[in-house]
């Protein structure tokens, strides 16, 4: 077996919440929505174009979001411009354990879900 690369990652949110989600990653993030296939569109939620990756947003409930370290990075060219705005939209940013070559920090969606965003220091 040999892996090729990451094709996509799932986040979920509660039931019903593809507004609100949409407005945070859509608006406040900034990623493009991408047309889900006919087949999956029953099932709630709606999919990413992040770079050349997607992320999968998808419902589920009874999850404490809160509770888990798992989280998806995003790198980006600017993390403190990244960290002001998401900060001026609400979000509160966490400080992360420093790593040598990089500028980072931590955020959670309206949801709880656990997000990074990582900048490659030149």
């Amino acid at each position: 077996m040999r892996i090729l690369q990451l094709h996509h990652a799932q986040i979920t949110i509660p039931s019903g919440a593809e507004e609100e989600a949409r407005a945070f990653y859509c608006g406040v993030m900034g990623l493009a929505e991408i047309e889900k296939p006919d087949s999956l569109r029953d099932r709630g939620g709606f999919w990413l174009q992040a770079g050349d990756r997607q992320v999968h947003v998808g419902s589920e409930d009874g999850v404490d979001r809160k509770a888990t370290k798992a989280h998806l990075a995003y790198q980006v060219e600017d993390a403190a411009a990244c960290r002001a705005h998401l900060e001026a939209h609400g979000i509160k940013a966490l400080d992360s354990i420093p790593i040598a070559g990089f500028e980072r920090f931590e955020a959670r969606d309206p949801f709880g879900n656990r997000f990074e965003i990582i900048q490659l220091l030149a």
